[in-house]
């Protein structure tokens, strides 16, 4: 462990990092479009680098696959901290949802890689060992300014956002905005109060929803 530990944390040269940047990009789109089974030279062909560079930094596949994770986790993790820098407390957790969501909707179903890895449990608490703390002070915040329900806990806010990134996962292909519709409607069950509902966005026609859960199943039964 510390090998690896130490292996990570050897200050990069710039060209180095740059490389460590397009390779990280590169797998986030080849592993959502194909899955576990696409192999590091797949990676090294769409960041444009030789798999030696690869190899240098990451020795496996699960290697960048904690990598990709963990840049997700510090990226949702820096949303709550600055959401929790704003003034108004229910602007906060308003934004901070929207942004975590556009991100993980955008992501092209990394979760879904990232839960075929052998160690997603230990990866998964220790994302929500990182994130949790600020979003439970949103969430405190919130309520202490009576914009938000009593009732609710940190928990929630995180199964929030599991569910409407799940269909935001599915759908971005055909129906890319489809997942704020959900949280305006979620957003309206959370606030104390307010003079009337939220304005939702457009539901797609029937037709275009169609398309959209058909993506969706194909997409689960390709990584099945």
């Amino acid at each position: 462990m510390s090998t690896q530990t130490e292996f990570f944390d050897r200050p990069l040269r710039a060209d180095a990092e740059r490389n460590r940047a397009k390779i990280l990009a590169a797998a986030a789109i080849v592993f959502a479009n194909q899955g576990l089974q696409a192999t590091l030279d797949e990676v090294a062909a769409a960041a444009g680098v030789g798999v030696g560079t690869v190899y240098r930094r990451f020795p496996d596949k699960d290697c960048l696959i904690g990598a990709l994770f963990e840049n997700g986790v510090d990226e949702i993790a820096n949303l709550a901290s600055s959401a929790n820098s704003m003034e108004n407390s229910w602007d906060a957790l308003v934004w901070f949802l929207e942004e975590a969501l556009q991100r993980q909707c955008a992501s092209r179903g990394l979760r879904e890689v990232v839960a075929g890895s052998s160690h997603t449990e230990a990866r998964l608490d220790q994302a929500k060992c990182r994130i949790a703390p600020a979003v439970e002070l949103l969430v405190e915040r919130a309520q202490r300014d009576g914009y938000v329900r009593d009732d609710l806990v940190t928990t929630d806010l995180l199964i929030i956002e599991m569910m409407i990134s799940f269909l935001g996962n599915k759908t971005s292909s055909v129906a890319p905005d489809l997942w704020r519709r959900y949280l305006s409607i979620i957003l309206d069950g959370l606030v104390v109060s307010r003079t009337a509902p939220s304005v939702l966005h457009e539901l797609p026609d029937e037709m275009l929803m169609g398309d959209a859960f058909r993506s969706a199943d194909r997409h689960a039964r390709h990584h099945d």
